[in-house]
C-alpha cells in the first residue's frame, strides 16, 4: 500500500522556506519534491487557507511563510494538507452478528483509538520551530549550509 507523504513533504518545504528569505515558486518546490507544480499548488492551497503560507502571483512572487514557527505544530500541517486518517486499519463489519467478530472489533477499536490519540498528541506537541532548531544543529555539526547540503 502506498503511503501518504504529504505531511513529510510539506514539512520539508516549510523548513526550507524558513531558512530562505525569498519566495519559492511552485516550480521550484516541484523540483525539490520531484513532482508536478499543479500538485504543489493544490497542496499548498490548504496551507494558505490555514494561514501558514501566503502566495503572490507574478514576477518575484511565490510562496512564503505566513505563520509563526513557534505555534505551528506537525498536527496543524497534517490537518491543513488534508492528511488522511492516522491509521488505515479498520474493522470489516461495524454491526456483526458473530460474537467472535464483536470481540475482535472491540479489541481492535480500543487499541487503534489509543494509538491514534497518542500519535495525535505527539504531533500536536512538536512545533515547526523545534524542527528548525534540530535542522540548524544538524547543519552546524555536519558542516552543511542552510539548504541542508554539504558545503565545500
Amino acid at each position: 500500500m502506498r503511503k501518504d507523504s504529504r505531511l513529510s513533504r510539506m514539512l520539508h518545504v516549510l523548513l526550507h522556506m524558513a531558512r530562505h528569505d525569498q519566495p519559492f515558486t511552485s516550480e521550484q518546490i516541484a523540483r525539490m519534491l520531484d513532482t508536478n507544480p499543479v500538485v504543489v499548488r493544490r497542496t499548498m492551497a490548504g496551507l494558505r487557507q490555514a494561514g501558514y503560507v501566503s502566495s503572490e502571483k507574478g514576477h518575484g512572487g511565490g510562496w512564503t511563510l505566513a505563520g509563526d514557527l513557534e505555534t505551528i505544530t506537525l498536527l496543524d500541517i497534517h490537518n491543513a494538507v488534508g492528511g488522511p486518517r492516522i491509521f488505515a486499519i479498520g474493522i470489516e463489519n461495524e454491526t456483526p452478528e458473530c460474537a467472535v467478530e464483536r470481540v475482535v472489533n472491540a479489541a481492535l477499536e480500543d487499541a487503534l483509538n489509543q494509538a491514534e490519540a497518542l500519535l495525535i498528541d505527539r504531533l500536536g506537541a512538536i512545533t515547526l520551530a523545534e524542527l528548525a532548531r534540530d535542522f540548524d544543529v544538524l547543519c552546524k555539526a555536519s558542516g552543511w549550509g542552510i539548504d541542508g547540503r554539504h558545503e565545500g
